[in-house]
């Protein structure tokens, strides 16, 4: 038999404080009577809570608002969104990008940073170095966290990077020289993971607890979330379907090469040799860009003949066999196309996707292309911070 537990007041009082916070960064500058009615809080508890919140630095009156009454304006409450501040890095195999941000996610600094060949022995700290004084010029003296995104397995019980190909040194020092910021914590994901998390807090999957996101770019990769639950697995590899072998490659993966897997197929060197037999340019490079660009080109030249047309057609093809592997396991209903290439695909490719996707499995699933854009990764790293940082001050569960 179990026992009804009634809040304390110290709980209610909690519950009720974050209540007022949360829709204070998503609303923005309420009056107490605004928070009444959407907290359903009567007028004395919305009173005292202001107060309290007020003292703690997190509220603050930023002015008045006019009431069709007589008697004095309301005042306007807000989120001290200077409270505290965050970093997000997006670190890749060519340098970094990265973005300092308030309490809200309001980002006030930017920088990149390139990084050539393997690095050396100072990449790390030029890094760090570029991170402080990107704060400093935003006026940020101390980050309360950072969140980085990096290629790779993070272990979820430790915390650390496991790369699956040939990573540079230089991200597991840069990783290393961060954790020694005092007073600072710091976030590692995944950068698909977190691409992930864009795409389902301000892209294309809001409003859907359950998706896959299918990232094409250098490489490919997943993140999925399921009940609205990002889902890592056992080691940190779930998502790493560039191993998946598939139909169309000339052999199989093998656990330290995905080259004959799904990363065979939509990799970016794979969708420029594909624009390239349909005759259309592609970069040399063969990287992430050279495809992107290929993509788009393809798009431009829909109207002009069959070249495009056929070019995209064939790369959905490929891209729908890795899809429905992924659907038929875990029937997430949709697939979102995320990355370089899923980007420059747009609707059009998307489109022809799900249509290739209908014909390869029977659960029905809608595929969608990517809004987040091409910061998708910094944007789910600043979403990421600032949840740990809004847990720790407004003290989440």
């Amino acid at each position: 038999m179990t026992t009804a537990r009634t809040a304390t007041p110290s709980t209610a009082r909690a519950i009720n404080d974050r209540l007022a916070l949360n829709l204070l960064l998503e609303q923005g500058p309420l009056t107490a009577t605004e928070l009444r009615d959407l907290t359903g809080l009567s007028r004395p508890t919305v009173a005292d809570l202001l107060e309290r919140l007020q003292r703690t630095g997190l509220v603050a009156v930023v002015g008045e608002r006019g009431e069709q009454r007589r008697g004095p304006n309301a005042r306007l409450y807000a989120l001290v969104a200077s409270r505290a501040h965050l970093a997000a890095v997006d670190v890749r195999s060519g340098g970094v990008s990265l973005v300092v941000a308030d309490l809200a996610g309001q980002a006030l600094a930017t920088a990149e940073l390139a990084v050539e060949g393997d690095g050396d022995a100072g990449t790390a700290e030029r890094i760090v170095r570029t991170l402080h004084e990107t704060a400093q010029r935003a006026g940020v003296e101390r980050l309360h966290t950072v969140a980085v995104g990096a290629p790779g397995l993070v272990d979820p019980a430790t915390g650390r990077l496991h790369s699956t190909g040939a990573l540079p040194g230089w991200h597991a020092e840069l990783l290393a020289a961060l954790r020694e910021l005092p007073g600072t914590d710091v976030i590692l994901e995944n950068e698909v993971n977190l691409a992930g998390r864009a795409e389902y807090r301000i892209g294309a999957a809001q409003g859907r607890d359950t998706f896959v996101l299918i990232w094409l770019g250098h490489s490919v990769g997943a993140a999925v979330i399921l009940d609205g639950r990002l889902r890592r697995g056992a080691s940190g590899g779930t998502g790493e379907i560039c191993f998946l072998p598939v139909p169309g490659t000339s052999g199989l993966p093998s656990a330290v090469g995905c080259e004959e897997g799904f990363h065979g197929l939509v990799g970016s060197a794979a969708v420029c040799g594909l624009a390239r037999a349909h005759g259309l340019p592609a970069d040399p490079a063969d990287d992430a860009a050279a495809a992107e660009a290929a993509v788009r080109g393809a798009l431009d030249a829909l109207g002009e003949g069959e070249p495009g047309a056929a070019f995209l057609d064939e790369l959905a093809a490929r891209i729908a066999v890795g899809a429905a592997a992924v659907c038929v396991v875990l029937d997430p209903g949709c697939v979102v196309l995320g990355g370089e290439i899923g980007r420059a695909g747009g609707a059009e490719l998307a489109g022809r996707v799900e249509h290739r996707l209908a014909g390869l499995s029977p659960l029905r699933t809608e595929v969608r292309a990517g809004t987040a854009g091409g910061g998708a990764v910094l944007a789910g790293a600043v979403l990421t911070a600032g949840d740990a940082v809004r847990r720790d001050l407004f003290g989440e569960p």
